[in-house]
């Protein structure tokens, strides 16, 4: 809770006395300090602060009380205020005109999980995902915000994928498959932005983001083979396994050296 609260602007010392004050209120200084287990000094300018940002509230008696505004208050202005700045940025920061496509490159598990959730966030229309299951995680809560706003999310699932959203297309994984050492990730937004990237203990956590047409072409393209394999094999999986093997083991052994490298 501690680490939800920061995130709202308080210190780690802020939130520790605000969830002091949200389980028992009107409490003086001195009593919060010993509840944390922090010198008075320390708490009292944590209080200040609090009262300040209109976190905590202040009774004039003898001593001083502090009582926690209650959370769903302090969220409701908060999100007001944000609401607020956010149409005055846009209003006076208007889009600057991009002269040429870009590859921007995100390192670390932070940084791609931001850029994560922007993309999905911004995305208008539609959204495809290409993943290994185990990765699923990183993207299902954001694709499951934004398939509540009406985007339209489809997933390309390698391995059996078990979620809530509504388009999953999972691919069979076969043996060959546990042989990668990293596992590719794709997410594709109106097909004008793309963030690719890789998994895996042997790499270090590392996409790129791009808005270059040869690449959404690419990943356009991409999808648009699983939806057709994926229509296919379902009308004629007897037939195809019959002429080609279960993982079409007979159109690919001529070109197995093709797929040796990881």
């Amino acid at each position: 809770m501690i680490a939800e609260l920061r995130k709202i602007g308080m210190s780690d010392l802020e939130a520790r006395c605000y969830l002091t004050l949200h389980e028992e209120t009107n409490l003086s200084g001195y009593e919060v300090a010993k509840r944390v287990s922090v010198s008075r000094t320390n708490v009292y300018a944590a209080l200040r602060s609090l009262t300040d940002k209109g976190i905590c509230r202040v009774i004039e008696t003898e001593p001083i009380l502090y009582d926690a505004v209650p959370i769903d208050q302090l969220i409701k202005l908060m999100k007001s205020d944000f609401e607020q700045t956010s149409k005055n940025l846009l209003e006076q920061l208007k889009p600057t005109p991009q002269i040429s496509n870009s590859f921007y490159s995100w390192r670390g598990t932070e940084e791609i999980q931001l850029a994560i959730r922007r993309l999905i966030a911004n995305a208008k229309k539609t959204i495809v995902v290409d993943i290994w299951s185990e990765d699923l995680h990183w993207v299902e809560g954001s694709l499951l915000e934004a398939e509540k706003l009406g985007v339209s999310i489809t997933v390309v699932s390698i391995g059996e994928a078990y979620t809530t959203l509504k388009n999953v297309i999972s691919h069979h994984r076969s043996e060959y498959w546990n042989e990668f050492k990293s596992r590719k990730f794709s997410i594709l937004c109106d097909f004008e932005s793309a963030l690719l990237g890789s998994f895996g203990e042997s790499y270090k956590l590392t996409a790129i983001e791009t808005n270059h047409p040869s690449l959404i072409e690419l990943l356009q393209n991409g999808f648009y083979h699983d939806l057709v394999m994926e229509t296919i094999v379902h009308d004629f999986k007897d037939e195809i396994v019959k002429k080609y093997g279960e993982n079409y083991e007979t159109i690919l052994l001529p070109f197995k050296e093709y797929f040796n490298e990881n």
